[in-house]
């Protein structure tokens, strides 16, 4: 089977990261392929911020689980490394497009070896005072909306088995 569909295939979101940080060339990597997600007519509206202070991923942590309305939560699961996207809300295709590049995040993180998952809840997390505050002190303008995270780590314990995929999932009309 050709190596890109069967990652496409066998990549799950990870729940249980190790505690060691991912080395600089597997963080640049998942970054450059996040970069080439598809975008509407080329206009890049994504913007991806990569985390990996602790305080700062801890109080994202708090942020996230208090929108979640579970204080004391960890939404995160522990990974050593979260990436934000966040996108242009003045590009008509500024959701799709951030989306896509959390879809190339994942995907590149499995195909080298790194498990990842989809967090949600990014765009009340960046509306909140506390996310405008951090996104001020990172210069990042107000037109940017909070699309979703993406974390990065070593796997903790075998990857999950994927579900079957439901019947009727795909309808051909010829």
């Amino acid at each position: 089977m050709n190596t890109t569909i069967k990652d496409l295939k066998e990549r799950r979101s990870i729940h249980k990261y190790k505690p060691e940080q991912i080395t600089e060339e597997e963080l640049n990597t998942v970054l450059e392929v996040g970069t080439y997600a598809p975008n509407g007519r080329g206009l890049q509206s994504p913007l991806i911020v990569a985390v990996q202070d602790k305080a700062i991923i801890a109080k994202l942590s708090v942020i996230n689980a208090n929108i979640l309305g579970q204080s004391g939560f960890e939404p995160f699961y522990g990974a050593p490394t979260v990436i934000i996207v966040l996108a242009d809300k003045n590009r008509p295709t500024y959701i799709e497009d951030g989306s896509l590049v959390l879809g190339n995040l994942m995907n590149a993180a499995h195909a080298i070896g790194l498990g990842s998952c989809w967090i949600h809840r990014a765009k009340e997390e960046f509306e909140s005072d506390a996310g405008k505050a951090l996104l001020r002190e990172w210069g990042i303008g107000d037109n940017y909306i909070g699309i979703g995270h993406c974390t990065l780590g070593y796997i903790a314990g075998d990857l999950p088995k994927a579900k079957l995929r439901k019947d009727g999932y795909v309808i051909k009309i010829k």
